[in-house]
């Protein structure tokens, strides 16, 4: 079928609005006619040519919308549908078998590798292939091919055109301190950085029961925000000094957990400085170079027993962990709403520069 795509055809330049030719669903796949994509930093990345999908490809892997067709196998979601799609796994690796998903073993090629499972393409321009299938669905479009695993209906009441901003940015960060770190009642937390998975976190923070939530944010609306949403204090790095300090003069023991959402070395470092003992400390930041280690001194992270954990996806089991977001979203316990700012699919470069300045937490675009 004919759809119209935000396409990349060059590393960081504009994208292109384009009629591309999607593919027929296969037996276990579904047709999503797409209401609304956020725009994720791994977009950006994907855009920037910094992941093996080569370009010419369209991204985009926050989608949500109403389901037009299925295949002849597909049996959890029918034509009429709304749902929302997030990242693909396999269904049968050692990972999938102990519901966690988000570590499948083909986790890579099923999510960034262009193409399906096989080898064939979903997309194509005048005939020539496209890179797409991209988390399993390519949403920067008015249409997305998905497949039966890995969409997820929407429960009565949400709202369409943002959902699928649960999809990765808002289940990655709630899902960081609600399953992952599983951060306890009347623990402390520390959240470095304030844009959408930050700010998810602290609404998880909140749901778990935390007693002190602190965010380290540079951008002041968005500190505002994160006291809005339940953190207790918030810090300038700009202005603090040195940032264990800082958070030690709120916490002198340290803190409980700390997630850092940046990917800076040395914000991570300090980070996990700022550990109490037996501390916590979850990464899912992307940094800049893909070769880059842990910082931190090994004996020091002995002596007080630290935990390190890197996170993917906030460790969701995609048909429990959503559902249950869509439900405490209902309840007025998760306004992930609140991050949101919609945007046209055909302003997506707009969208970009104003996330990337910090004008807006969460771009959301809308076909």
């Amino acid at each position: 079928m004919r759809i119209t795509a935000a396409l990349s055809t060059t590393p960081g330049q504009a994208f292109e609005l384009a009629e591309l030719d999607l593919d027929d669903p296969r037996d276990d796949e579904v047709v999503v006619r797409v209401a609304g994509v956020g725009l994720c930093h791994t977009d950006v990345v994907g855009h920037q040519g910094l992941l093996s999908l080569k370009l010419p490809a369209v991204f985009g892997h926050e989608g949500a919308g109403i389901v037009e067709r299925v295949g002849a196998r597909v049996t959890k979601v029918r034509p009429g549908d709304a749902v929302l799609m997030t990242f693909m796994s396999c269904g049968h690796c050692p990972s999938c078998s102990a519901a966690a998903p988000a570590y499948c073993h083909r986790m890579r090629p099923l999510n960034f590798g262009g193409t399906r499972a096989d080898g064939s393409v979903t997309l194509r321009r005048a005939g020539a292939p496209v890179g797409g299938h991209f988390f399993g669905q390519s949403a920067f479009a008015s249409h997305a091919l998905a497949h039966e695993r890995n969409v997820v209906p929407l429960l009565d009441g949400m709202p369409l055109a943002i959902s699928g901003a649960l999809g990765c940015g808002v289940q990655t960060g709630a899902g960081a301190i609600m399953r992952s770190l599983a951060a306890p009642a009347d623990s402390s937390l520390v959240v470095l950085g304030g844009g959408s998975v930050g700010l998810s976190a602290v609404m998880g923070g909140v749901i778990q029961g935390c007693r002190t939530i602190i965010v380290v944010e540079p951008q002041a609306s968005r500190r505002t925000l994160a006291l809005s949403l339940g953190a207790t204090h918030t810090i300038d790095p700009a202005a603090a000094g040195p940032l264990a300090a800082a958070v030690r003069a709120i916490l002198p023991t340290g803190a409980d957990c700390v997630l850092d959402t940046t990917g800076r070395a040395e914000t991570m470092e300090a980070g996990i400085q700022a550990l109490a003992p037996r501390g916590r400390f979850g990464f899912l930041g992307i940094p800049p170079r893909m070769d880059a280690t842990l910082p931190g001194q090994i004996v020091p992270a002995i002596a007080a027993g630290l935990s390190f954990r890197g996170i993917t996806e906030g460790d969701s089991d995609i048909d429990t962990f959503l559902p249950e977001l869509m439900r405490l979203h209902l309840a007025g316990r998760l306004p992930f709403d609140r991050l949101v700012q919609t945007y046209p699919l055909a302003h997506i470069d707009q969208a970009l520069a104003d996330q990337h300045a910090g004008r807006c937490v969460k771009a959301v675009l809308i076909p």
